[in-house]
């Protein structure tokens, strides 16, 4: 019998979502990864999603494959609800997208000025989001 946790009201995500850059840990491994971008010039700002084959999970010859998903509609946000744009995934699994700070909400980027996103879409009838923040840097 299947037992609901009582303080996590989440279901796993259809894919894995990794933020391109993000310093630290390849953009998969925290919470919310961090990208840092020149206060002069374009933010750049891309990411990666694969599915997870697990059917070789129990063999350690073969363990978990990564398959990049394709043509995968993105949707990206700033937390406040703006949008920023439609992205989709090319045969690779990577979407990219190019915005000024002031597109970003920040008129006058200083270091240390940050912007909290979120990447959205739907996979196989399942919604799922992924955070990030993109940080100003001289």
């Amino acid at each position: 019998m299947k037992v609901d946790d009582p303080f996590v009201d989440r279901v796993v995500t259809p894919v894995l979502v990794l933020v391109d850059n993000a310093t630290g840990d390849g953009g998969g491994l925290t919470a919310e990864p961090v990208v840092s971008q020149k206060v002069a010039g374009p933010v750049t700002l891309a990411i990666r999603i694969y599915e997870l084959d697990k059917s070789g999970l129990l063999d350690h010859r073969v363990g978990i494959d990564s398959i990049p998903v394709p043509a995968q509609a993105i949707r990206l946000t700033t937390r406040t609800g703006t949008a920023l744009g439609t992205l989709t995934t090319d045969a690779n699994g990577r979407a990219s997208i190019s915005k000024t700070w002031a597109e970003l909400g920040v008129a006058t980027p200083q270091a240390g000025s940050n912007v909290s996103l979120t990447w959205s879409g739907e996979y196989k009838g399942q919604a799922f989001s992924r955070l990030s923040r993109v940080q100003a840097v001289n």
